[in-house]
């Protein structure tokens, strides 16, 4: 694995970590995600003219991954305003593509490996250290860990059909637009348009940047290295985000909980072999 491509997958690391924290330390995470994603949606649709490449056999799947990545969003910020990030973070991480291997498995006849295997065991005992055992974790935490799991895993099996019609960054721009606008209106309607104006600051517009910077990153990567290493460099972030939310939002992350986010980051990079 080319250097360049192991510092910008380990960017990319670093900096969806941190747009994750900067909802989570906000006042009111729903609000600041939702503003984030518009900013995103906004500040990119340049880059997207520029590079703009579909067919229309994307359609369904944009319209379907949209849906996906609101549900996505909306249960993000509902978890940030109610759960620990050191819980809710690995466990939403760590579970996806878990669950995108058993579906690739039982439904698609999809084949696995044994280090797959020693991977999703490696996750297991993760979440199981993430959650505790002597102090169990809140059960919001893991519920919404587990619910963003879903979304997550959903939308990436629809996604790794969908882009097979359109460029990433094409692909990417068009399923945000729903979720931005929908999770924009619908923060506006119940919590009133001030909750939204109130969260127009620097570290969400940081965080609207983040979400794009860090698929562009990836995408960078990818061109220099194969896919294997580099989503294993680029899921460091499960633990760079438990480590923030102690340093920067005060979580009580004990050494049982650090280990259980270093093993779900190492047996999600295994599933990726």
């Amino acid at each position: 694995m080319p250097v360049s491509a192991f510092l910008l997958a380990l960017g990319a690391a670093f900096v969806h970590a941190l747009w994750n924290l900067l909802l989570a330390r906000a006042r009111d995470p729903e609000a600041a995600g939702a503003v984030a994603l518009l900013v995103a949606v906004v500040v990119f649709t340049p880059v997207v003219v520029w590079q703009w490449q579909l067919e229309s056999e994307a359609w369904p799947y944009i319209a379907a991954s949209s849906v996906l990545e609101l549900v996505y969003f909306a249960l993000l910020g509902a978890a940030y305003r109610r759960a620990e990030v050191s819980v809710v973070y690995p466990l939403a991480r760590g579970v996806a593509p878990v669950l995108v291997l058993v579906v690739g498995v039982l439904a698609l006849g999809a084949e696995t490996t044994a280090v797959q295997a020693l991977g999703v065991c490696l996750v297991g005992i993760g979440v199981l250290l993430v959650c505790g055992l002597r102090r169990p974790a809140g059960s919001s935490g893991v519920l919404f860990g587990l619910a963003i799991a879903c979304s997550i895993a959903a939308y990436t099996l629809v996604d790794d059909e969908g882009i097979r019609f359109a460029n990433a960054v094409t692909y990417l721009e068009l399923t945000l637009i729903v979720p931005a606008v929908g999770y924009a209106l619908g923060v506006a309607w119940f919590k009133g348009g001030a909750a939204l104006r109130a969260e127009v600051s620097a570290s969400t517009v940081v965080a609207g940047f983040g979400m794009w910077v860090a698929y562009g990153l990836v995408l960078a990567a990818l061109a220099r290295a194969e896919a294997a290493p580099v989503a294993a460099v680029r899921e460091t972030s499960v633990v760079i985000a438990t480590v923030g939310a102690a340093l920067f939002l005060h979580e009580r992350v004990g050494p049982s909980r650090l280990a259980g986010a270093v093993l779900v980051a190492v047996g999600v990079a295994l599933l990726g072999f």
